[in-house]
């Protein structure tokens, strides 16, 4: 899939989050329902745009390091930023032993990558690489943003459905039975809706990151050293779900998604993105060259 389809493809799902939202404003009291889910929306994208950094490294338990302590990982993300023509981001690691990494930030000037102790343990350079181009991938195509835009409107959602279940009733809102339809359906729709947003910019990073490197072998090696990690290595209790799709493998997932199933899950399957990654490669090549290492 093409950078300019995968990017079409995100913004209907948002524009189909954003739909549902308004419905459920209506279904809650009508025009002032709408009006309410607007700027109820609102608030929760300004709040999500202005913090959802920082929560993200509070959560993860991940601090700032210095380039004398990881010198490696500065000397890779420095060489990776220059390509892209990014500033450099904050540079974090996390206690997880887990193996796994992320981005976070509201756009690339305030941007903070953060690996585990973990991958730092089961990677290679080249591999690291690969990852970390992936992870910069999410900041350079402002999938932080979009990814925030779609959680705060689905948790919004969320709210509103609950509280159509109790206020549904009004002459002006429809009846108590749509209001229970809503409450039961919406949040799962808009589950399903987010999940696909999540799906497609990790399918983009990936496609990004291994045009960034030039590697894209190396990120399918990695990404397939993590999955097989990850579901040995527990991740901390205080991971919450809603920050699974954060990282650039899920760390939640203890047993392979299939079916009806993987609608649900934050990630492609790690196969899929391996095949995409391999089926890209000539074109990369071509376009680039080899990385050179």
């Amino acid at each position: 899939m093409t950078p300019g389809i995968n990017r079409a493809k995100t913004w209907m799902l948002i524009a189909a989050l954003m739909g549902l939202f308004l419905v459920v404003g209506a279904l809650l009291g009508g025009r002032a329902g709408m009006t309410f889910a607007l700027v109820m929306g609102l608030a929760f994208n300004l709040a999500m745009y202005w913090w959802s950094g920082s929560i993200a490294v509070r959560s993860t338990r991940s601090r700032e390091v210095s380039e004398q302590e990881y010198p490696q990982l500065y000397r890779i993300v420095r060489e990776l930023t220059q390509l892209e023509g990014m500033p450099m981001p904050g540079i974090y690691v996390s206690d997880m032993q887990q193996p796994n990494a992320f981005a976070t930030g509201r756009n690339p000037q305030n941007a903070k990558v953060a690996v585990t102790k973990g991958i730092l343990q089961i990677l290679d350079e080249r591999e690291l690489r690969g990852v970390l181009a992936h992870e910069l991938s999410h900041v350079a195509n402002r999938d932080i943003l979009v990814g925030s835009v779609a959680a705060a409107i689905g948790t919004a959602i969320s709210y509103l459905a609950w509280m159509a279940l109790w206020v549904g009733g009004d002459d002006d809102g429809g009846s108590p039975i749509v209001a229970l339809l809503a409450w039961l359906l919406a949040p799962i729709a808009a589950g399903l809706i987010q999940m696909a947003v999540s799906r497609s910019r990790e399918f983009q990073a990936d496609e990004s990151g291994a045009f960034l490197s030039r590697d894209p072998q190396a990120l399918a090696s990695a990404l397939q050293k993590l999955e097989e990690t990850s579901r040995r290595v527990p991740p901390p209790h205080s991971l919450q779900p809603g920050e699974a799709h954060m990282f650039i493998v899920n760390p939640l997932a203890a047993l392979k998604s299939r079916g009806i199933s993987s609608l649900f899950s934050s990630h492609p399957p790690t196969s899929e993105r391996v095949a995409r990654l391999m089926a890209a490669q000539d074109e990369i090549l071509r376009r680039q060259g080899p990385i050179g290492r």
